[in-house]
């Protein structure tokens, strides 16, 4: 997938190898207070789960984990690179895990998100995500614990109006 037609830099999208660990979470270090460990990552890759990567120039500079099972496909991560962050990288690495997730058979794609996280919020409020749910006390933070929103996507809409 190309970038849009703007000033940034064209992202390459790619499965994830074990490789690619030491980047992927040097980059989750970096963006999250509480990162997935280098054994999560690992772990997806050994199950099957799709992981990709977003690079630049060959630099990755993002990463998502998608797992799909009975017709459903569930988010697990997106990151992208701090510094980059709110130029679009992180759209095009959810929409790579639309079609993931689509070519797998789904009809829904769920995941959670920290209401905190403003940016990625409108995201996916953006794509046509809806609340389904709240998951009380579902992430770590500073001062105990945050609130996940529960939120789904269905595929089936998507696809047939992707200007949502």
């Amino acid at each position: 997938m190309a970038g849009t037609a703007d000033t940034r830099d064209l992202i390459e999208l790619r499965p994830m190898v074990e490789t690619d660990l030491d980047r992927v979470v040097a980059n989750e270090l970096h963006a999250y207070a509480f990162p997935w460990s280098r054994g999560l990552f690992s772990e997806c890759l050994k199950v099957g789960n799709e992981c990709w990567v977003g690079c630049i120039k060959g630099d990755i500079i993002g990463h998502a984990v998608l797992t799909t099972g009975a017709g459903e496909s569930h988010l697990l991560n997106v990151c992208v690179q701090r510094s980059l962050q709110g130029k679009g990288y992180g759209r095009e690495l959810v929409l790579q895990m639309l079609a993931r997730a689509r070519a797998s058979g789904a009809d829904a794609l769920f995941l959670e998100v920290r209401p905190s996280n403003v940016v990625a919020m409108q995201l996916y409020d953006s794509l046509g995500f809806t609340e389904v749910g709240v998951r009380r006390d579902y992430y770590p933070s500073h001062l105990g614990h945050e609130d996940a929103r529960v939120l789904v996507l269905d595929l089936d809409a998507y696809f047939h109006n992707p200007e949502i």
